[in-house]
């Protein structure tokens, strides 16, 4: 058995029965010493203590040896660098001392935090007028995205499924299309048929479950169509998955719940139009190449961009990349996070960043180097990406695209290859957004900051209207 330390677990169960060290020690025979050594992770778990912590307890064993401090610890590096926390913030050491000797703490820090970010951004889509009520929940959105940031942005069970499919269903990537809609016939009795745009303007795919039909609109283009044929497999064949995985989501309306089985059978469809090795075998050797990828597995770019971001099955990681989808007004309607990024959190709203640029040149990828307030560097990448067009008033729908990583990351992106990593002059100074953002004399900004007040001069006039 590999060493298991299960301190806080262990300090945790005994306030739960109000014991003392003593107490605990007697119940499971050994010495207060050793119950104290092992609350604070200086000795491992034995197999006879975790039984006996099971039968005299009650608890189950695998509930003890769980590991998410590396999620939280994690999380809590993050949002240690919210600008917010000025000054000297805690070290790496004094996190995980608070992971293991005040787990509930932290537990409740972040869900303070959670309630903060969801505050600020409400109120920033509320402006400065009357608070609306409810304003302190969480919003599905944000529950959902930390639901998947929490598993590091990979569902290995929905992983597995999506390879068993594809060694019952083997195919060429050609083949696909015609793999789906015969396994939704044969298995399922559901017959998938093309309609005119004309006949669905309100929906690109429609899956009636009482005709047991799929209705896919012809302003689909293919990659789109053997997509949402994939989504639908999913939902069909692997509900009882879904249900499984979202079970602990915190999720508890249904609608939310269907959000994020949306969002999981989009998962789904990634990795089985996507294999796990082959795609990431893809993408080494190519240095990353998005339109290489693409090609190869006959996806769009988008699809390419997120599945990127779910490269991170233990033992075989990719590059961890998040991913964020801006329209033309800097509403994010897409993001996907496995980095410390905080913009893949807050938004895309910073003019400084090259996203926005992306509108101006489609199909081009535009690389920059990226540093945020705290000093946190990456290296991002940018390209539009267009959207189904059925007519002259849908023309020009066009969206745009980022992908990123930590800098000690770009030398693996062939994007990066060009330039010298060890120029201060090119990294772009971005913030999260002006509401949030601390960076003064900075020429873009449209807001005043909420966490602090900029200077003002009478006598002169500064970079921009709030300060001087």
């Amino acid at each position: 058995m590999a060493k298991t330390f299960v301190g806080s677990q262990l300090r945790q169960l005994r306030r739960e029965h109000h014991q003392t060290q003593a107490e605990m020690a007697a119940v499971l025979g050994i010495s207060p010493g050793y119950v104290n050594l092992l609350e604070n992770n200086q000795r491992s778990l034995s197999v006879r203590l975790l039984m006996a912590l099971a039968d005299h307890y009650k608890v189950d064993w695998r509930d003890l040896v769980r590991d998410e401090t590396s999620n939280q610890l994690a999380e809590l590096r993050s949002v240690i660098k919210d600008p917010m926390f000025s000054g000297a913030v805690p070290d790496i050491v004094e996190l995980r001392g608070a992971l293991d000797h005040a787990p509930r703490l932290v537990e409740q820090f972040l869900k303070l935090y959670d309630i903060h970010r969801t505050t600020l951004e409400r109120i920033m889509r509320q402006g400065a007028g009357r608070l609306p009520e409810g304003l302190m929940a969480s919003s599905a959105e944000a529950v959902i995205h930390d639901f998947f940031r929490d598993h590091s942005n990979y569902f290995h069970s929905l992983e597995i499924a999506a390879e068993r499919l594809r060694m019952i269903e083997p195919c060429d990537t050609d083949d696909v299309y015609g793999v789906l809609k015969t396994r939704l016939a044969k298995v399922h009795g559901i017959t998938v048929r093309r309609r005119p745009a004309e006949e669905m303007t309100r929906a690109l795919r429609v899956y009636d479950r009482e005709s047991r039909s799929v209705e896919l609109s012809e302003a689909l283009d293919h990659p789109n169509q053997v997509f949402q044929l994939a989504h639908v497999l999913c939902l069909v064949e692997f509900q009882d998955l879904l249900e499984q995985i979202t079970a602990d989501s915190g999720l508890s309306t249904g609608s939310n719940r269907a959000r994020c089985h949306v969002e999981l059978a989009n998962y789904f469809a990634a990795a089985f139009l996507m294999p796990y090795e082959p795609f990431l075998a893809m993408a080494e050797s190519t240095a990353y190449d998005i339109d290489r990828i693409a090609l190869r597995f006959a996806v769009s770019i988008e699809q390419t961009c997120h599945r990127l971001t779910t490269m991170q099955r233990p033992g075989a990681q990719g590059v961890p990349f998040f991913f964020l989808r801006v329209d033309k007004a800097g509403n994010v309607t897409k993001r996907f996070n496995s980095t410390s990024f905080h913009l893949a959190e807050y938004g895309g709203a910073c003019p400084v960043w090259n996203v926005h640029l992306a509108f101006r040149t489609p199909g081009i990828i535009l690389p920059q180097f990226v540093e945020l307030p705290d000093g946190s560097r990456f290296f991002t990448i940018s390209r539009s990406a267009e959207r189904p067009a059925i007519n002259l008033e849908t023309q020009d729908h066009r969206l745009s695209i980022a992908l990123g990583c930590e800098l000690q990351y770009a030398k693996k992106l062939r994007y990066a290859a060009a330039y010298n990593l060890e120029d201060e002059r090119m990294f772009a100074h971005i913030g999260i957004n002006c509401h949030l953002c601390p960076r003064q004399a900075c020429t873009q900004r449209a807001h005043q900051p909420v966490f602090m007040e900029l200077p003002i001069d009478t006598s002169r006039r500064g970079a921009t209207r709030f300060e001087s």
